[in-house]
């Protein structure tokens, strides 16, 4: 409780970024993997709405730092994690993501727009912690995502599947049994 007690509260922004337990879901992954895998930036959105974007390795860095820092600088505060400057419409994400990979940006048949829409402003985290300093962009993670993807041989079949999306993990836990209804470990 002593350590709880003394973590600020923190608010990332999306997260991105190649890793172990890739979240494919999320829209810097999904846009990347999609073009990868089928040479298609492929946008259910109208593409309209905004998203801050954040590299997982600066979120584990700002951590880091969050938990090194005087207790007074950081006890019952909040911190947007991320940098200001990087919060993007989907359709820019969309439009980076093709100049990386070379891919074709379709926008769906179906495409509405999302009303999931927000800008976060990530200035207090450089200010009050100067050792906080964002070292990804977003180009330079859709790059990262690009090759690791390829030098993974990442295909579409592999991409779509439950490993990747949340939702469908969650579902094949359920239905292996190694989940109850209410989520929880099944007992042993």
């Amino acid at each position: 409780a002593e350590l709880r007690d003394t973590l600020p509260e923190i608010g990332n922004a999306t997260a991105y970024g190649a890793s172990e337990r890739l979240r494919g879901d999320l829209v810097v992954n999904n846009l990347t993997g999609f073009a990868v895998t089928t040479n298609r930036v492929f946008l259910k959105s109208d593409g309209s709405s905004w998203r801050p974007l954040a590299h997982i390795e600066d979120i584990a860095r700002a951590f880091c730092v969050l938990m090194e820092a005087d207790r007074s600088l950081v006890h019952d505060e909040a911190f947007n994690i991320g940098a200001t400057e990087e919060n993007y419409r989907i359709s820019d994400v969309a439009e980076i993501v093709g100049e990386v990979t070379g891919a074709e940006v379709v926008l769906s048949d179906e495409a509405f727009n999302d009303l999931r829409n927000y800008r976060v402003n990530c200035d207090k985290i450089r200010r009050v912690i100067p050792a906080f300093e964002p070292q990804w962009t977003l180009l330079a993670g859709i790059a990262q995502l690009y090759h690791a993807y390829r030098a993974a041989g990442l295909t579409e079949a592999t991409f779509f599947s439950p490993r990747y999306f949340r939702i469908g993990h969650v579902k094949e836990q359920l239905r292996s049994g190694a989940f109850d209804g209410a989520l929880q470990p099944a007992a042993a």
